[in-house]
C-alpha cells in the first residue's frame, strides 16, 4: 500500500504544471534574475586601494609605531597593501582634499592622530578604523614597555630601554591580526541573496506536501472521502503521499543547486556536501509547513494557498530576500524572529559555511530546522487524528 500510493501520489505531482512551474522552474528563474541584477556588484564592492595624505611634521616621524605602520600599509609588495600615501604639508593636503585627490589626511599633534575628511563613506570608515587600530596597538606597547621597566626597577635589574621597546613591538606585531584585501569574500554580502533562494525553493516544496495532504482530506476531495471510509491503513497513505512530495522537493533542490553552483558560478564555500544537508534539511522543513498548514487551516485549497505564499514570502523578506539590510535589523533588533524563521535558519547557515570555520553556528541552525520541522509535524498529526466529521 505505501509504495503503491507512493507511486501514484509521484505521477499526480508531476501531472500538475502549476506545481512542477514553482517548485522546478521559478526558483531557477529567480537565480537568473539575481545573477543579472547582482553580477558587477561583486568588483564594485572589491576594496580599491585608497588614497591618503600624512602631513609629514616631526611629530609624525618621532612616532614609531604609526611611521612603521603605514610604511607596511603603503608597500605595494606587502599583503597588507591598502593606501597610497602622500607626504606633503597641512596646506597642500587641504588642497588635494578639496579636489577629491584623496580620502582624507592625518595630522599628528599633541599626541594625537587628527583624521580629515570630506565624505562619510565606506573608504573614509576605513581609514578611521585602522587608525584607531594602530592607535590601540600602541597603547598596549606603551602599557607593556611601563610594566617591563617598573619590573626591571623592582628587581633591581639594569634597564635596556631599546631591547626592551624592540621586544615588546615584535610581541604585539607578531600577534596582531593583519589587515589584508580578502574583501571580494568578506564583503561580497550579495550572496545571500542567492542564500535567500535557496530557502524559498526548500520552503516552496510545503505547496507539494499541502496539495497531496488535501487530496487526502476528506473535506477537500472526493479521493479523501472515498480514502475516510476505507479499510486501508490511512497512516501509510499519508505518509507515502508525503514522502513523494519530499521525493520532489530535493530533485528540484539539487536541480537548483547544480544549476546556481555550475551555470551561474555562485560560489557556495569549500563545503559542499553540508550545502546539500541544508537543503535536504530544508526541504524537510518545508514538508513539514505544508503538512501543518493544510491540516491546520480550515478553508478552501485556493485559500490555503494563498497563506502559504504570503508566509513563505514574509519568511524570505525577513531572511534578507528583497533588501541583504532586513536580515541584519531583524537580527539586531528583534532576533526572536529569526531564530523561529525558518528561511532565515537555511539563509543562516548557508552564510555561516561560506563564512566562518567552525561548524558552530551551522550546527545551531540545522538543529533548529529539524526542532522546527518536527514540532510541525507532531502538531499535524494530533490534528489529523483528532478530525471528526458529521458528514462526507
Amino acid at each position: 500500500m505505501f509504495y503503491h500510493n507512493l507511486k501514484y501520489s509521484l505521477k499526480v505531482l508531476l501531472k500538475n504544471k502549476g506545481l512542477i512551474f514553482w517548485t522546478f522552474a521559478f526558483p531557477i528563474i529567480l537565480a537568473i534574475f539575481f545573477k543579472l541584477a547582482f553580477s558587477d556588484i561583486e568588483n564594485k564592492e572589491k576594496l580599491d586601494i585608497i588614497n591618503i595624505a600624512i602631513i609629514n611634521n616631526e611629530e609624525y616621524n618621532s612616532d614609531e609605531i604609526f611611521k612603521n605602520s603605514f610604511a607596511e600599509l603603503s608597500n605595494k609588495d606587502s599583503e597588507n597593501y591598502m593606501f597610497n600615501i602622500t607626504y606633503t604639508d597641512e596646506i597642500q593636503s587641504k588642497e588635494m582634499l578639496k579636489n577629491n585627490e584623496i580620502t582624507g589626511y592625518l595630522l599628528f599633534r599633541d599626541n594625537e592622530v587628527n583624521i580629515t575628511v570630506k565624505n562619510n563613506g565606506i573608504n573614509e570608515t576605513i581609514l578611521r578604523h585602522i587608525v584607531d587600530e594602530i592607535q590601540s596597538n600602541k597603547e598596549i606597547i606603551n602599557n607593556l614597555i611601563e610594566n617591563e621597566i617598573k619590573e626591571s626597577i623592582d628587581n633591581n635589574f639594569s634597564i635596556d630601554y631599546k631591547t626592551i621597546t624592540e621586544n615588546i613591538k615584535k610581541q604585539v606585531l607578531d600577534n596582531n591580526i593583519k589587515l589584508n584585501n580578502i574583501s571580494n569574500k568578506n564583503l561580497n554580502y550579495t550572496m545571500i541573496e542567492f542564500y535567500t533562494v535557496i530557502a524559498m525553493a526548500c520552503l516552496y516544496g510545503a505547496m507539494l506536501s499541502m496539495y497531496i495532504v488535501n487530496m487526502k482530506l476528506p473535506n477537500m476531495s472526493n479521493v479523501g472521502k472515498r480514502i475516510s471510509i476505507s479499510p486501508s491503513n490511512k497512516n501509510k497513505i499519508i505518509l507515502g503521499s508525503l514522502f513523494a512530495s519530499y521525493i520532489l522537493e530535493l530533485i528540484g533542490i539539487s536541480i537548483l543547486l547544480i544549476f546556481t553552483s555550475l551555470i551561474l558560478k555562485v560560489d557556495y564555500g569549500n563545503n559542499l556536501p553540508l550545502v546539500f544537508i541544508t537543503a535536504i534539511v530544508g526541504s524537510l522543513a518545508g514538508l513539514s509547513l505544508g503538512l501543518f498548514l493544510a491540516t491546520v487551516i480550515k478553508t478552501n485549497e485556493n485559500a490555503k494557498i494563498g497563506i502559504l505564499i504570503s508566509v513563505t514570502m514574509l519568511e524570505c523578506f525577513l531572511s534578507g530576500m528583497m533588501g541583504i539590510t532586513m536580515k541584519y535589523i531583524i537580527d539586531k533588533n528583534i532576533p526572536i524572529i529569526n531564530r523561529i524563521n525558518p528561511a532565515n535558519m537555511i539563509t543562516d547557515a548557508l552564510y555561516s559555511l561560506y563564512y566562518y570555520d567552525s561548524l558552530k553556528r551551522y550546527s545551531l541552525n540545522i538543529l533548529s530546522l529539524l526542532i522546527f520541522s518536527i514540532i510541525l509535524i507532531l502538531i499535524s498529526s494530533i490534528t489529523l487524528r483528532r478530525q471528526k466529521y458529521d458528514s462526507i
